[in-house]
């Protein structure tokens, strides 16, 4: 068996977003022994790497899915719908954008901003009886209900949610609320 390198033990750690002191705590050592065997001034003693390794374990046991943060109640519009359906629906459950799913599949998403650009042009009682999928914009992107959080974050960067599919049903969705309500711990 071969011990893992300073560096290694350092990158790591980084790899699973703990501090030098966060380690520590969990390790039940000190920061400044953290500090000292990533920077290699130190072996360490056997009993401390299983300290180390043990806690670099329970982090990686409490990795967040999708499953741990989806909501299961979908709330979608089917591209035959009106767009004022499309809106009652979201001013019923305040939201700002949903889904487009036909026949289980998801075909793209409609939001609030959608339906206001074509406002800009057009008269409201026009637009209010137009079908969905004469305006909807692109489908969410999907994940499988065992997607990491990480991975989820980046998809959020670029979109508004993310479906969450299993066997090709869309059994949920992340928004970016839900990840920042994470920060509340």
């Amino acid at each position: 068996m071969q011990l893992p390198t300073p560096e290694r033990l350092r990158q790591k750690r980084i790899e699973l977003n703990l501090t030098q002191s966060g380690l520590a705590k969990r390790a039940g050592v000190s920061q400044p022994l953290i500090a000292r065997i990533e920077s290699g001034d130190v072996d360490p003693r056997l009993s401390t790497l299983r300290k180390i390794f043990t806690a670099f374990e329970e982090v990686e046991k409490e990795k967040i899915l999708a499953k741990d943060i989806m909501h299961t109640l979908v709330i979608f519009v089917s591209s035959e719908d009106s767009v004022e359906s499309a809106v009652n629906l979201m001013e019923k459950h305040g939201f700002s954008q949903v889904p487009v799913i036909d026949n289980g599949v998801p075909v793209g998403s409609i939001s609030e901003d959608t339906i206001i650009k074509y406002m800009a042009d057009r008269k409201a009682s026009t637009i209010s009886q137009m079908k969905i999928r004469d305006m909807m914009g692109d489908a969410f992107p999907t994940v499988s209900p065992t997607t990491e959080l990480d991975v989820i974050s980046h998809m959020l960067e670029r979109n508004p949610a993310v479906l969450v599919l299993e066997k090709g049903v869309t059994t949920g969705f992340v928004t970016k609320h839900d990840v920042i309500k994470l920060l509340h711990g």
